[in-house]
């Protein structure tokens, strides 16, 4: 029988990784705690309709990468390929936009799902990191989203970063642009790939944003949307802009930018990785703003702009950029003995050291002594506690510190306080 291996694009994050990711997370909550966002947690799966209302029915993860299956009930499930869906759900049937502090500010964690082709930073099963802000259509909420994102990746160290931003415009900006688009790639229809062809009926911005298609003559002298922004949504994205001047946040404008999802409108942006040796997929993390999402989903109308970032992307553009991490691999302390009544005891103080909040742990493996210390080094334990039956007899303790090599002996009541204050000074 052949041995079972995980399925294709899962990966298992095993000790010596999964502290970066703990590491990285922790990072990306206390920022958010810092701009007042609360965290949230949805389910896994969701009703498949969501999705082909909250995503759209014309996007490539709709149509080909959503993993959906029938449940024993004979009810259409879907494991959620992005968080924005999900979110808005939970805030339209919690009835969150009834709460007194108005905008909802949320940021979640959590395992996506995809079904496309695996590659490096790109699994089917990833974790994405976002925020969403709902309840606010005020420019400066779109400049703050952009903020935190950028603050995020500048806190844990990268600096080959590229901000770019464009304006989608509102319904009537977007519908002019649909035509011109229209009109503009109708022409060379049959030169375009099948998803193409198709999207220009369904959503020809989309077409913009082919990764098959982007070297066709006609990609360089489409319409662009800025030049169909009407009167309001021109002001809008201006604002948003001399926000970000003021904050001294750098961008650069790409009329390009139409991001992959359907429910976006006005600001979108995207941050890139300008790091040598990344990769040819140098997006990092993307969003926008989304004012028609939270009605298509059953609530009433409300604004909304949000952003998400995969960990597996950061982690990835952390070591292109050779950062290393603040992560602490000592252990406090490790317990020695030597004997079996000593071995008994021990069991004792490592559980009160563990009660006092200090990192502990001991052999059982039956090691001889020398073998114990051993481990100690290897765990790279700041302290070594010996108990032997002599130690024992006389109610005692040696305690060694391993990055000085001094030892003394402590009174066994003694020694849980003692490390207490060890670590204390530490």
């Amino acid at each position: 029988m052949s041995n079972i291996k995980g399925p294709r694009g899962t990966q298992d994050i095993l000790p010596g990784e999964v502290e970066k990711w703990q590491y990285v997370e922790s990072v990306l909550a206390d920022i958010c705690h810092r701009y007042h966002y609360k965290e949230v947690r949805t389910p896994v799966f969701e009703h498949t309709e969501l999705f082909q209302r909250g995503v759209g029915d014309s996007t490539d993860i709709v149509q080909k990468e959503m993993y959906t299956f029938e449940d024993r009930g004979g009810r259409s499930i879907t494991l959620r390929p992005e968080g924005t869906a999900s979110v808005v759900r939970s805030f339209v049937q919690h009835k969150v936009y009834g709460y007194p502090n108005q905008p909802t500010k949320l940021f979640y964690f959590g395992p996506m799902f995809r079904y496309e082709r695996p590659q490096q930073g790109r699994m089917r099963q990833f974790v994405q990191f976002g925020i969403e802000a709902l309840g606010s259509d005020d420019p400066a909420i779109d400049a703050e989203v952009i903020a935190l994102a950028m603050n995020a990746y500048q806190e844990l160290g990268l600096t080959s970063l590229k901000l770019v931003l464009n304006s989608l415009g509102d319904l009537e900006s977007r519908k002019n642009h649909r035509e011109a688009l229209i009109a503009h790639f109708k022409p060379h229809k049959d030169e375009l790939c099948e998803d193409c062809q198709m999207r220009l009926e369904t959503n020809p911005m989309r077409v913009l944003d082919c990764k098959k298609d982007r070297e066709h003559p006609a990609m360089e002298t489409a319409p662009s949307i800025l030049d169909y922004l009407n009167k309001e949504s021109r002001e809008y994205f201006e604002t948003v802009k001399s926000v970000l001047d003021k904050m001294g946040i750098p961008y650069v404008i790409d009329p390009n930018l139409v991001r992959g999802l359907d429910y976006y409108n006005h600001t979108a942006f995207e941050i890139m990785s300008e790091a040598e040796g990344f990769g040819a997929i140098t997006t990092l993390s993307g969003g926008g703003r989304y004012n028609g999402l939270v009605e298509e989903v059953g609530g009433p109308e409300t604004a909304g702009i949000g952003f998400a970032l995969s960990i597996e992307r950061l982690l990835m553009a952390l070591d292109a950029e050779g950062i290393e991490l603040p992560i602490d691999e000592q252990l406090d302390c490790y317990v020695v003995t030597v004997g079996d009544e000593a071995k008994k005891e021990a069991a004792s103080i490592v559980y009160q050291l563990r009660q006092a909040g200090i990192q502990v742990d001991k052999d059982y493996a039956d090691k001889k002594m020398k073998a114990q210390f051993k481990a100690a080094d290897r765990l790279r334990a700041k302290y070594v506690l010996v108990l032997g039956e002599d130690e024992l007899q006389n109610n005692q303790i040696n305690l060694k510190n391993m990055d000085t090599g001094d030892q003394q002996t402590i009174k066994l009541e003694e020694i849980v306080e003692h490390m207490k204050k060890e670590f204390k000074e530490d």
